[in-house]
């Protein structure tokens, strides 16, 4: 079974340099405030990628900006936020792999990561029934895209900002076919291959601080797929696309260089 979908990737755009520092997260309330966070290969499975991922939080509402590379390419990766207040709320460790099958399924790794509680999708529901919703996720081994104005509940916005809260990108291409496949299934959906759900690259979400913000911020718009014309939202939330841009940049940079 193969799955690949085509990834248009538009070219990123020049925004201001903010500057990015861990501290405490910058909050007009204690319902208010910015993590992010480093997104690192998920042990076992050794995704050859790396990514980043943040998250401003102001009341109900978040915005956020996901970037990451190295994945398999011209293929779906469903991302999403995770929590559980009865799971370790961090990565999976080399322990989770309970089958001795050498890799890390979706279902070993939730009791160390919790259930999804935001699907990261590019476009409509955000919610956990779009988990598997792989025409709405990113595709591709170059990807970076925003959205604001996404909708939850008190409590999970409570969840994320605890510092607590793990992004997971999934999708990883164990046997280096160049395509997700393979007679083992998925254990969230036996319709597709477990490489297609298996966790890829996973981060604690953690407080942070942003300062040098444009003045005036930026225009609201719509989300967007490839570094441009990014999710643009008023307020702090303004301050995290921008920052989500120069995340994008360096991450850019560093790779080339």
């Amino acid at each position: 079974m193969n799955i690949s979908r085509t990834f248009l990737a538009a070219p990123a755009v020049g925004i201001a340099a903010l500057l990015l520092t861990g501290a405490p997260a910058m909050a007009s309330g204690s319902d208010a405030g910015s993590v992010m966070g480093e997104l690192t290969p998920v042990p076992l499975n050794d995704a050859p990628g790396s990514g980043d991922a943040m998250i401003e939080v102001e009341g109900t509402t978040l915005s956020f900006t996901l970037a990451y590379d190295g994945l398999l390419a011209e293929a779906p990766h469903a991302a999403h936020i995770h929590y559980g207040e009865d799971t370790m709320n961090q990565c999976p460790t080399a322990d989770a792999d309970e089958d001795g099958s050498g890799t890390i399924n979706t279902s070993e790794g939730a009791p160390f990561y919790g259930d999804i509680v935001v699907s990261l999708t590019t476009e409509g529901d955000t919610s956990p029934d779009s988990g598997l919703a792989v025409d709405r996720f990113g595709v591709g081994d170059d990807v970076s895209y925003s959205r604001g104005d996404v909708e939850v509940t008190a409590e999970v916005a409570e969840d994320i900002l605890s510092g607590e809260s793990v992004v997971v990108v999934h999708g990883v291409d164990h046997d280096g076919s160049g395509a997700y496949d393979g007679d083992t299934e998925s254990d969230l959906d036996p319709s597709l291959p477990t490489e297609a759900t298996d966790p890829a690259l996973c981060g604690v979400v953690q407080a942070s601080q942003m300062t040098d913000v444009p003045a005036g911020g930026v225009d609201t718009g719509q989300a967007a797929v490839g570094g441009a014309d990014l999710a643009l939202v008023g307020g702090g939330a303004a301050a995290l696309v921008a920052g989500g841009a120069l995340l994008v940049a360096r991450r850019r940079t560093a790779t080339d260089s």
